[in-house]
C-alpha cells in the first residue's frame, strides 16, 4: 500500500510539471505611467515698476564764444562733478522693457579761455535735468538700455572785462545709453553714459559793448545711480 501511495505522489508531481509547460508564460509589466512632475524654476525679475532713485558722476565737454566784439575764444574744455535724483517708471513686455525716466542734477561744469587781450571768457553751470525714454532688452537681472530725449540746463556766462555773469537756462537734447542690474528684489544699480547739447547761452548785459555773444555748451556725463522700485 505504501509503494502505491509514493507511484502516486511522483505520478501527480509529473503531470503538474507538464500542465505548467503547457500554460502560457507571463507577460511583460505594464509600461509605468508618465511622470507628471515638473521641476520648479525660480520666476524671472520682473522690471515693472515705478522707481525713486539717486545718481551721481562727472562730466567732460566743451564750449565756444561767438562774439561780435572780442575774438571768437575757440572751442574749450568745461568739466566737472555732478549728483541728484531720478524718477522713472518701466513695463516690461517679455524681455523688452519700455520706461520713461526723469532727473535733476546739481553740477559744478565750468571752463574758462582767454578770450582777448587779457580777458578772461568762462563758461559754466550750476544745474542740469533731463526727461527721456527709455528702451532696454533684459537679461534675467541685466538690463541692457538705450536713452534719449529732452534736457535743460542753465548756462552762466562770466567775462573779467566787466566782472559780471549772465545766466540763461537753455533746452536742448539727450541721448546714452546704460546697463543696470537689479541686485535685490526692490534695489537696482545702474551706470550709464549720457551726451548732452543744450541750445546757445548769451553773454548780453554782463558783455556791454560786445554783445551779442553767442555760449555754447555740450557735455558728456557718466554716472552711476542706485534705484528703488515700487512693483506695480
Amino acid at each position: 500500500m505504501k509503494r502505491i501511495l509514493i507511484a502516486g505522489a511522483f505520478a501527480l508531481a509529473a503531470g503538474g510539471q507538464a500542465l505548467a509547460a503547457d500554460l502560457p508564460q507571463p507577460g511583460p509589466p505594464p509600461p509605468r505611467a508618465p511622470s507628471t512632475y515638473v521641476p520648479v524654476t525660480a520666476p524671472g525679475y520682473n522690471w515693472s515698476g515705478f522707481y525713486l532713485g539717486i545718481n551721481g558722476g562727472y562730466g567732460f565737454g566743451q564750449s565756444n564764444w561767438t562774439p561780435t566784439g572780442f575774438t571768437p575764444t575757440g572751442t574749450f574744455s568745461t568739466s566737472g562733478f555732478l549728483a541728484g535724483g531720478t524718477l522713472g517708471a518701466n513695463y516690461q513686455m517679455g524681455a523688452f522693457v519700455l520706461g520713461i525716466e526723469g532727473d535733476g542734477d546739481w553740477t559744478n561744469l565750468s571752463g574758462s579761455i582767454t578770450c582777448t587781450g587779457s580777458v578772461t571768457c568762462q563758461t559754466s553751470s550750476n544745474w542740469l535735468a533731463t526727461a527721456r525714454g527709455r528702451i532696454g532688452y533684459a537679461f534675467d537681472r541685466i538690463l541692457l538700455y538705450g536713452t534719449g530725449g529732452g534736457a535743460a540746463g542753465n548756462i552762466k556766462a562770466y567775462n573779467s572785462f566787466t566782472g559780471g555773469t549772465d545766466s540763461n537756462t537753455e533746452y536742448g537734447w539727450t541721448a546714452g545709453a546704460g546697463i543696470e542690474f537689479a541686485f535685490a528684489q526692490n534695489w537696482t544699480a545702474k551706470v550709464e553714459y549720457l551726451y548732452v547739447d543744450l541750445a546757445n547761452g548769451a553773454c548780453n548785459a554782463s558783455c556791454p559793448g560786445f554783445a551779442p555773444v553767442a555760449v555754447s555748451f555740450t557735455e558728456s556725463l557718466v554716472r552711476a545711480g542706485i534705484n528703488y522700485k515700487f512693483s506695480f
